[in-house]
């Protein structure tokens, strides 16, 4: 069957090519030569698929995929570099190419109990940089840890796709939604590659624009007190910024809840797109500051205790205000 192969491929007979391909991967399936049919198979897809042969060099990425489920193969980097490389030559327009992504990443995510490895997606994403593909490259960056990778990409597709007007949108996204994700480190070495390496936006901070100074603000806050009343602070400080996308309400909301303790939100009043959060912010801190005045009469040694957690809590709340006030950030 092998040389049966080799000469059909020889005599660009490559129909009766891929007939042998499908008859060999049965053969070694039963035999379990797990091993051998991952190469054969990979290596024939990518033949055909050089040989404008779509169709077949499809059904071989796909009986590719099927093998590392029935072998129980572990994810590895031989493996993320071939199921992307065959993503890569799958067309764009072609209806089994999402199926086939599909399949990749619920193979992949037998570790890790997510949907797709994070080096998986990485592959993918520089795959689909490379191709010019820059929003589903974003996707997969979101789900990879290349913070670092997705900053350098936003920063060439703002220059080749974007407004002007767009230079922070970009990034400021991407910053949120790592930290939806809970994907903090991931979110600050996005913001510092992209503020870095983009020839219009200079030194900093402070930045030219004042939505890159609130992204600045809130991952410091994250990874030095994530108080709430700072966190409430510099909303309030930046909300014509952030009135800009309506999704950054629900945005800030689930990053609240990650690393700020906010309530879980509640039903929608209306007001405007802030309402809700700042509803939430303001009655936390006044929570706080109602233990200051209840004092410990009411509670003892532990309402003393909740007090002066309250007193400090709004005293760092004014202490930020008056400081931003003071300073012209923007």
């Amino acid at each position: 069957m092998l040389s049966k192969l080799k000469a059909s491929i020889e005599n660009e007979n490559y129909y009766e090519a891929h007939q042998m391909y499908r008859t060999l991967y049965f053969r070694y399936v039963s035999q379990k030569k797990f091993g051998e049919l991952e190469g054969m198979l990979f290596d024939g897809a990518v033949l055909l698929f050089s040989h404008q042969e779509v169709a077949s060099g499809v059904d071989l990425a796909k009986l590719y995929v099927e093998t590392l489920g029935q072998a129980e193969a572990q994810p590895e980097e031989a493996r993320f570099h071939r199921l992307s490389r065959l993503y890569q030559l799958i067309p764009l327009d072609n209806v089994d190419k999402p199926a086939y992504l599909a399949t990749c990443l619920k193979w992949s995510s037998k570790e890790g109990g997510v949907i797709g490895h994070p080096r998986l997606h990485q592959h993918l994403a520089y795959t689909l940089w490379e191709g010019k593909q820059y929003t589903e490259a974003r996707q997969h960056f979101l789900h990879s840890q290349d913070g670092e990778g997705c900053g350098s990409m936003l920063v060439e597709y703002h220059l080749s796709r974007g407004y002007g007007s767009e230079l922070d949108i970009f990034i400021a996204q991407t910053v949120l939604q790592y930290l939806c994700l809970k994907k903090s480190i991931a979110a600050s070495t996005a913001f510092l590659a992209y503020t870095s390496e983009h020839p219009r936006i200079g030194s900093g901070p402070p930045y030219p624009r004042p939505l890159l100074n609130f992204i600045w603000f809130l991952l410091l806050s994250i990874e030095t007190s994530q108080s709430l009343p700072v966190y409430s602070v510099l909303c309030e400080k930046y909300k014509p910024a952030l009135e800009r996308d309506p999704q950054y309400l629900e945005y800030l909301d689930r990053i609240g809840q990650h690393f700020f303790g906010v309530p879980a939100p509640v039903k929608a009043k209306p007001g405007g797109m802030f309402s809700g959060l700042f509803d939430q912010l303001l009655s936390a801190m006044n929570d706080e500051e109602e233990e200051v005045e209840a004092g410990p009469s009411t509670s003892g040694a532990g309402g003393a205790a909740s007090g002066a957690s309250g007193a400090r809590a709004a005293s760092e709340a004014r202490e930020v205000a008056k400081k931003l006030e003071a300073e012209d950030l923007d």
